[in-house]
């Protein structure tokens, strides 16, 4: 099928690769033109596992081009995919300017019937405002999707091309069997798609990010608990994630989630609750304990240096929000590295493919090192905040002979306690009390 899809966004680059993979013709939109440029010339703006790869496939069978053009792209296609970003408004609802922007550019290319499909995250009742802008424009027939993405960063290709269900909201069942069509190769093995009306697709989306968001707020909160009253609370998440019922997915103390999804969703579910007049409390309190888990992780850091880390060096060990992405939308590693920036101390950090974005946010106030262990040269502690798998065997007799102060401040929960007590290094994490 011909598709367009328009935004060479996380999403959008993602999208247009896997449809062309799966034997598609797709041309990929973006109004940045050095952006375009660049896809052209092979250099892919993100960092996900097995990406470019499948972008050069693609490109070199020319099922897959990138352009500026979208009218002409609009025209020669059959579906025409939105995943443009729809940010968080300051006051935490979803901001739909570019949604809106590309419908109307859309509704002025439309020269034949089209499905247009919403894969961008967007509030419940959009797809009713797209169809009235569109029909204020033009009286060419269209009907219009919600089909939002589930990727997770690390893992976006192949939770794409080998996904739990694809979710199709429609209230057309021309549009249906043109979803049908495209995502045909799904029901080789089994019937992944479910069929709904497109308000009840479009709050899947926000539905399923909060539980996910709820489940990490949880164990964290229990975490919280644990250390007051002399818990354990690894022994805590192997014991309630035995229960089927509870599983063991995103049970993870740490400091909070991040990313361009979660934070965003769940504020934009508590501002469609609020205009709504409903009760938002555990939303809310999700997104609390959220922000509150990141300022619990510096005051850690503070009290063992009594309050004053001014001149400490730490080396910071994970700057992306997850592993296996270069993403730092809403990283806990901002926070956290501007308040110890803010109390005087130094940071020296590395991650494997987020020193770039690193750049971008933090400019020269931090120093980037080119390995991990770089960053402890001079360094009084060591903190790590993203659980990148080369992080996970740790070199002890490094870390003895470089870190000053023998501490370790683990934000992920990654190391062995009772191996770094042995070797004269303390060890402090989330979720436990030494007593």
């Amino acid at each position: 099928m011909e598709i367009c899809v328009i935004g060479t966004g996380y999403v959008g680059l993602v999208t247009g690769t896997c449809l062309a993979d799966m034997g598609n013709n797709v041309i990929c939109i973006d109004n940045n033109k050095e952006k375009i440029n660049q896809l052209k010339e092979g250099i892919i703006p993100i960092y996900e596992p097995g990406l470019e790869e499948l972008i050069r496939s693609n490109v070199k069978e020319k099922r897959l081009i990138f352009s500026t053009n979208l009218s002409e792209a609009v025209k020669a296609s059959k579906a025409c995919f939105i995943t443009v970003s729809t940010p968080q408004d300051t006051d935490g609802s979803c901001d739909l300017t570019a949604v809106i922007s590309v419908t109307k550019d859309i509704a002025k290319s439309l020269n034949e019937y089209k499905v247009i499909v919403n894969k961008s995250t967007v509030p419940i009742g959009t797809a009713e405002k797209q169809k009235d802008i569109i029909k204020n424009i033009t009286s060419v027939p269209f009907d219009i999707v919600s089909n939002p993405e589930f990727l997770k960063q690390g893992a976006a290709v192949d939770d794409f091309l080998s996904p739990d269900r694809v979710i199709i909201g429609s209230d057309s069942e021309k549009a249906s069997q043109v979803m049908k069509e495209i995502y045909s190769s799904y029901f080789r093995i089994s019937d992944r798609m479910i069929f709904m009306d497109v308000k009840s697709a479009e709050m899947t989306k926000y539905a399923a990010n909060s539980f996910l968001a709820s489940k990490i707020s949880f164990i964290n909160e229990i975490a919280n608990i644990c250390e007051k009253v002399g818990a354990d609370v690894e022994k805590v998440r192997l014991g309630i994630t035995s229960d089927q019922r509870i599983g063991r997915q995103f049970l993870f103390p740490g400091i909070g989630y991040g990313g361009s999804c979660f934070p965003k969703d769940v504020s934009a579910l508590i501002s469609v609750a609020k205009q709504n007049n409903v009760d938002s409390s555990l939303l809310q309190a999700v997104k609390d304990i959220n922000i509150n888990q990141r300022e619990l992780f510096v005051r850690k850091i503070l009290n063992y240096y009594n309050g004053n880390v001014k001149d400490k060096t730490f080396a910071i060990w994970g700057l992306a929000f997850k592993p296996k992405t270069n993403d730092m939308r809403e990283a806990p590693s901002i926070t956290v590295i501007n308040e110890l920036l803010n109390k005087g101390a130094k940071i020296q950090a590395y991650d494997p493919h987020a020193i770039e974005s690193a750049k971008r946010i933090f400019g020269d106030k931090i120093l980037y090192a080119p390995s991990a262990y770089d960053t402890l040269k001079n360094s009084d502690a060591l903190v790590l905040l993203t659980e990148w798998n080369e992080f996970r065997r740790l070199n002890i007799e490094k870390v003895t002979s470089m870190v000053k102060d023998l501490v370790i401040f683990d934000g992920r929960n990654q190391y062995n306690r009772n191996e770094l007590k042995n070797a004269g290094i303390t060890y402090i994490n989330v979720g436990f009390c030494e007593r």
